[in-house]
């Protein structure tokens, strides 16, 4: 039930394994927050590491195949690029910290990605002002359009049978992955808040970059997509009255964007984008055994790495809903949110 991020890489991942599946939504593919605009994977960072961060960890090194099989079968482009990202060091507090986590990133990554504080001569033009000269540059980020990555997603799973419909009664083993509404819902039959939506909105600009890096800086995201377009987002607001409309704050962010990177003055905005992600009370995506439908589960509760998570989520729920496998980690478990 939910045909974002969430519900059709558990639809793909059961598919792959040979299930029969329908992916029901009435408002059709992409159609709540993943039908987005920004598309940033970015990974949390390397300290204080955790089940959250550890999970997010190996679903960003899973998705560059997840990705390149499901435009395979399917034959639509996700958008999706390990491009890598960078963010300014604003000061010698933050070159100290920076320079810590490069130690912690050459462990917990593993050596399968890198984080570095390099110079300016070791970056392009492409960059975000730095007041101390020293910038983080880490290999681990990729992009993707989150609008293409679910037809992609749509695309590979009815290449391999499954169905996506609008309407219809679910049936057989039932995954709720209905986003924020799903949240407010079952709060609302919980009798308390064990999640909601936080609203963001986000503005694409015909800005051709591709293939250079992701930016970062001043808690605005700066995306260069495969399709000769930036994507700048984005806001971050519990209380709203419009979900789907943009207003001033979007104009804030824009703003802070050019002020950051100064390469950004004078592109055209072509789209402007508002949309409502699901926030699980435990901020940790909402894994397992439906709380209240019997013999249902759930996945919920992306938030903002929705689609950073949803490799390894795909897998995690396929494993639990064929084969009675729970590899869910503790803090993703509906309880912790209840």
């Amino acid at each position: 039930m939910g045909a974002g991020a969430f519900g059709l890489s558990v639809a793909w991942a059961c598919a792959q394994r040979g299930a029969k599946v329908r992916v029901i939504d009435p408002g059709g593919v992409g159609a709540g927050a993943s039908g987005g605009i920004v598309g940033a994977l970015a990974p949390h960072t390397p300290e204080n590491w955790n089940d959250k961060k550890a999970f997010q960890f190996e679903s960003l090194i899973m998705a560059e195949e997840f990705w390149a099989e499901i435009e395979t079968v399917g034959g639509v482009s996700s958008g999706y690029g390990r491009t890598g990202r960078v963010q300014p060091v604003m000061n010698e507090r933050g070159l100290d910290l920076a320079r810590a986590r490069e130690v912690s990133a050459a462990e917990l990554w593993q050596g399968r990605a890198t984080l570095q504080v390099v110079p300016g001569e070791a970056l392009s033009a492409w960059a975000p002002v730095s007041p101390t000269g020293w910038w983080i540059k880490d290999t681990l980020s990729a992009r993707m359009h989150p609008r293409r990555a679910c037809a992609a997603l749509a695309a590979a799973l009815r290449a391999r049978g499954g169905e996506i419909v609008a309407t219809g009664a679910p049936e057989g083993k039932v995954v709720w992955a209905t986003g924020w509404q799903g949240l407010v819902e079952l709060s609302g039959e919980m009798g308390r808040m064990v999640g909601n939506g936080v609203k963001g909105q986000a503005a694409l600009l015909r800005l051709d970059r591709r293939g250079l890096p992701q930016l970062f800086a001043d808690a605005v995201h700066v995306v260069p997509h495969s399709d000769g377009t930036v994507a700048i987002g984005s806001t971050s607001e519990r209380e709203f009255e419009a979900p789907d409309r943009t207003d001033a704050q979007l104009e804030d962010v824009l703003a802070r964007a050019i002020t950051a990177v100064p390469d950004l003055a004078g592109a055209e905005v072509i789209e402007r984008w508002a949309g409502v992600r699901p926030r699980a009370k435990s901020r940790a995506p909402m894994l397992g055994v439906h709380p209240l439908r019997k013999g249902d589960y759930i996945a919920n509760g992306g938030f903002k790495i929705g689609f950073g998570m949803a490799p390894k989520v795909g897998q995690v729920m396929a494993d639990m809903v064929l084969e009675g496998r729970n590899a869910i980690p503790e803090g993703f478990r509906p309880e912790a949110s209840l």
